[in-house]
């Protein structure tokens, strides 16, 4: 799994592995959000603010487990 670095406030960096997104929090935590489509990963690069992409349109899409 390779770690991409992110610039945001809240997060350090993503990863995506099958489908699986990956989220490395600055807090050093590891979150796992399942069944993410590709489309949505590549999305949430390209997202201005990764923070507000994942708040509104991962998190409550997708089922998610701390690592």
């Amino acid at each position: 799994m390779k770690e991409k670095k992110v610039q945001s406030s809240h997060i350090r960096g993503i990863a995506y592995l099958g489908q699986s997104l990956m989220v490395h929090f600055n807090d050093g935590s590891w979150y796992a959000y399942l069944n993410v489509p590709r489309e949505t990963y590549q999305a949430f690069l390209k997202a201005e603010s990764k923070g507000k992409f994942l708040a509104e349109h991962i998190k409550p899409s997708f089922r998610y487990e701390r690592l």
